[in-house]
């Protein structure tokens, strides 16, 4: 993925280019669908169905929020991880995508 190339927010492609260095290209897959320019959807390639949604819009300048979506909708936890730092939100990721 070309982190440069695709229309997100500054701090979005900046958590996006610590998610290529830690784990990697192609480890993760953005999820089509997401058109805001302050949020993306983020999952494994091979397992669409769990995935961390990352926004900005709402947030304070710098931060993030994010729900994690489960196979199971009823399990998704949304709206209660928000004004988060990047450290923060990496650490969420590796946990809910990779453990």
């Amino acid at each position: 993925m070309n982190v440069w190339a695709i229309n997100k927010d500054m701090p979005l492609k900046l958590l996006l280019l610590e998610l290529v260095h830690c784990y990697g290209e192609n480890t993760l897959a953005l999820k089509e669908q997401e058109q805001h320019y302050k949020a993306i959807d983020l999952c494994l390639p091979n397992e669409p169905s769990l995935s961390a949604y990352i926004f900005t819009f709402a947030q304070m300048p710098g931060r993030y929020g994010i729900d994690l979506r489960y196979p199971i909708s009823a399990h998704n936890i949304v709206g209660g991880n928000e004004n988060l730092s990047l450290d923060q939100i990496l650490e969420i990721i590796s946990i809910h995508l990779f453990s």
